[in-house]
């Protein structure tokens, strides 16, 4: 798929032709518990494996990242009002009504403080603020359960500010150059039996466990993705970001063996790099 094919208008609202940046929203959470063999305090991921094409076949990649997702839009006509006119960047993001969207560069400051604006608002009509969809969704993706709100404790921790435009990964908006708004909350699990269960789930599905099971869900004719958990030691890993030059933190890292995607040193306190802006 190319950029153009990859870009779908809202109809009605405007050319293409200048709607040159793409603006992703989305909420991260850090989600923590407590070790129950030792106590230790926990950082659970969302470790993903998605099968792709390569030049020598078929490949599987296995990644941690965040819990999260893109923020929805709910009132389209205040972005509308907003920018002037967008397009989504891809029909997915426009059927969910996912707050990717291509827009001016000359817009991209008053999207920004629009955000971090809207933000603070808990239950805003405009924007997503809340962050229970997604970590439901993505916790029953990876352990198979219905996540419920009195099984955890959620608060918003910061916004976080990627101004400099740099070429999307997203495999349905590939090479977009992007700008990013994060809202970060903490989830605290408060419910020992789920403790136990994302804990026996982080040690029994090793990455190459996760390479198997996409390529029989690929098997079966799915899209060949398969979802667990990684649960890491907080201070550990913590220690290890701030071992690594401000520079390294920009992008993936190796920690124990796993592939840790770039975002996580946007949730972990005390930890500074040049991309990211923590408010």
């Amino acid at each position: 798929m190319n950029h153009k094919q990859s870009v779908i208008a809202d109809p009605g609202i405007g050319p293409t032709r200048d709607l040159s940046l793409r603006v992703s929203v989305a909420i991260l959470v850090r989600v923590l518990f407590e070790n129950p063999k030792n106590g230790e305090a926990m950082l659970a991921l969302e470790r993903k494996a998605t099968l792709h094409a390569a030049e020598d076949g078929p490949e599987v990649d296995v990644w941690a990242q965040p819990f999260g997702g893109a923020v929805r839009i709910l009132d389209l006509s205040a972005i509308r009002t907003l920018t002037g006119y967008f397009h989504f960047d891809t029909e997915r993001s426009r059927s969910e009504q996912d707050f990717r969207i291509l827009i001016r560069p000359s817009s991209w400051e008053t999207v920004r403080e629009f955000c971090i604006e809207h933000f603070k608002q808990a239950a805003d009509p405009i924007i997503e603020t809340d962050s229970a969809r997604e970590l439901t969704e993505e916790f029953g993706d990876a352990l198979k359960i219905s996540l419920q709100r009195d099984q955890y404790l959620c608060k918003p921790v910061t916004t976080v500010i990627e101004n400099e435009a740099a070429p999307t990964n997203n495999i349905n908006a590939k090479g977009l150059p992007t700008v990013r708004v994060y809202r970060v909350f903490e989830a605290i699990i408060s419910n020992c039996a789920l403790a136990n269960t994302m804990l026996k789930n982080s040690e029994s599905l090793s990455d190459q466990h996760l390479r198997d099971l996409a390529l029989i869900d690929a098997q079966n004719g799915s899209k060949g993705r398969a979802n667990a958990m990684l649960a890491l030691p907080l201070k550990h890993l913590t220690d290890h970001y701030l071992s690594l030059s401000p520079e390294k933190r920009n992008a993936p890292i190796l920690f124990e063996s796993h592939r840790l995607d770039e975002t996580i040193s946007a949730i972990l306190d005390g930890i500074t790099t040049p991309k990211y802006q923590k408010l």
